[in-house]
């Protein structure tokens, strides 16, 4: 059973290293309560200023995090990746916290695995996945590519020559290549949903969604 976490839960974020960070700082830009803590001070000075809650402090020790208040939080980021050891201890120390949601950064499948058999929640491949993304935007015609588990991708791309033109019923879209185009942006206008008559030109954007192979195959069309 899924825990059942509010939207807008405080959350715990362990590491003000590049992705901790960057991870801390959209929360706090999202309006979401965040404490962020490293063991490190000069880093905790940094990030002050930017996120609202920030402490000094050692995960790997139980005690610290109880001190902190850690067992309060219902969600938590472990963005510790440089030490593999830390990271581990870290994610059961939440895990004896109660912790319900715990995400777990890791820097290798083996690692993934282990922070998965000490019980983190949910396992992040930021490396892997940057660089997975990255190899789909090099042919050019994507400009943003986003894959769920399941291979299901949703990208922001230009529209490849043989639907321009045609309204997408006509393009046969989704029966010759398997993809939905799930939205349109024109020059100047906001994206908008797509129907069934929407006419695809040769200056629009077009978000499609659909698997990984039939997206690549759809963006190397001709055009």
């Amino acid at each position: 059973m899924v825990d059942r976490i509010k939207h807008d839960a405080p959350v715990l974020v362990i590491g003000l290293g590049r992705f901790g960070a960057a991870c801390a700082g959209e929360l706090d830009r999202l309006d979401r309560e965040v404490l962020a803590i490293d063991d490190n001070s000069d880093l905790v000075q940094k990030w002050s200023d930017r996120v609202t809650h920030t402490v000094q402090a050692d995960a790997k020790n139980i005690e610290a995090l109880r001190q902190i208040g850690a067992q309060d939080f219902s969600v938590a980021v472990v963005a510790v990746g440089s030490s593999i050891e830390a990271s581990v201890l870290i994610t059961a120390n939440l895990v004896d916290l109660k912790i319900p949601q715990i995400w777990a950064k890791a820097v290798s499948q083996s690692h993934g695995k282990i922070l998965a058999r000490v019980g983190a929640s949910h396992v992040i491949y930021p490396e892997r996945e940057a660089g997975e993304r990255v190899a789909h935007l090099v042919s050019g015609r994507m400009l943003d590519f986003i894959q769920f588990d399941d291979d299901f991708a949703l990208v922001k791309m230009y529209p490849p020559k043989p639907i321009r033109g045609l309204n997408l019923t006509e393009s046969g879209v989704r029966t010759k290549y398997r993809i939905t185009v799930v939205g349109v942006k024109s020059p100047g206008k906001p994206f908008t949903y797509a129907t069934a008559d929407t006419v695809v030109s040769n200056h629009d954007l077009i978000i499609v969604s659909g698997t990984s192979a039939d997206i690549e195959r759809f963006a190397s069309l001709e055009g």
